[in-house]
């Protein structure tokens, strides 16, 4: 054990999986305090996999359940973007495949930007399908946004390669010729509803960092449309923009009132 640094060490405890291994059990007995520090960094690490796994377990709950009734291609759905002054509402189908599986998905919410773009790249390299729908401003104006995040989920289901024999969907029924389960707070309930989530939340970004290139007064790329007091002062200063949504307070006071 002498003869191995501290580096050396913590690289042979990543391809240790049993708390009774014979190398982890003499790391805990060994004189160096920084050996023994590893020794609780491995557990913290291997407890935290386990609880990862038993969360993504229980997401599964409802997949699992669907395929035990013959259901094969299922489809969960979500979208982002109902709450924003500006930009569009988007929507997002994903079928995963039976063997899937990503630790720490969850909903996009609860996620740092970085890992849902790494959660999103994966999501995107392992699903049998990915479909995006996206209404922008004007529509939204024009249907409310309940009826244009219906439609933006209805047209991500249609741009599915794979068409789906059930689908998952976030809070609401779409008007999709599909046998479908709404589920409240699906984001968190679903691994095919958090994986939706995932993939519009970063598609709904992306869109709204370009518009910050055309638009950069209303700081897009930091606010994502939403209503910050620094957007807010923008509106005041240079009124709505074409992305704005004119139905939407405070847009619209500010509309009314010039």
């Amino acid at each position: 054990m002498a003869r191995e640094t501290i580096r050396q060490i913590w690289e042979k405890l990543q391809s240790v999986e049993d708390e009774n291994d014979p190398f982890l059990l003499a790391c805990a007995e060994d004189e160096r305090k920084g050996v023994r520090q590893l020794v609780s960094r491995w557990k913290r690490e291997k407890e935290k996999r386990l609880k990862e796994k038993e969360l993504f377990e229980k997401m599964c709950v409802f997949e699992k359940q669907l395929r035990q009734e013959g259901f094969q291609m299922i489809a969960g759905i979500d979208e982002v973007g109902r709450g924003p002054l500006a930009g569009p509402v988007v929507g997002c189908a994903v079928i995963l495949p039976e063997d899937f599986y990503l630790p720490g998905i969850n909903d996009s919410k609860k996620l740092t930007p970085q890992m849902r773009n790494i959660f999103e790249e994966q999501i995107r390299k392992e699903a049998v399908a990915v479909g995006i729908g996206i209404v922008h401003a004007p529509e939204i104006d024009r249907l409310n946004i309940y009826r244009a995040a219906k439609k933006a989920m209805a047209h991500a289901v249609a741009q599915l390669s794979v068409f789906p024999d059930h689908l998952l969907i976030d809070a609401m029924e779409i008007d999709v010729p599909v046998p479908q389960t709404k589920l409240i707070k699906g984001d968190a309930r679903s691994v095919s509803i958090a994986a939706a989530s995932i993939v519009a939340k970063v598609c709904r970004d992306r869109i709204m960092i370009e518009y910050s290139k055309k638009y950069p007064m209303y700081h897009f790329d930091k606010n994502m449309g939403y209503a910050t007091e620094e957007h807010l002062q923008a509106l005041r200063k240079y009124g709505p923009s074409p992305l704005h949504r004119r139905s939407f307070a405070p847009v619209k006071d500010l509309i009314e009132g010039s």
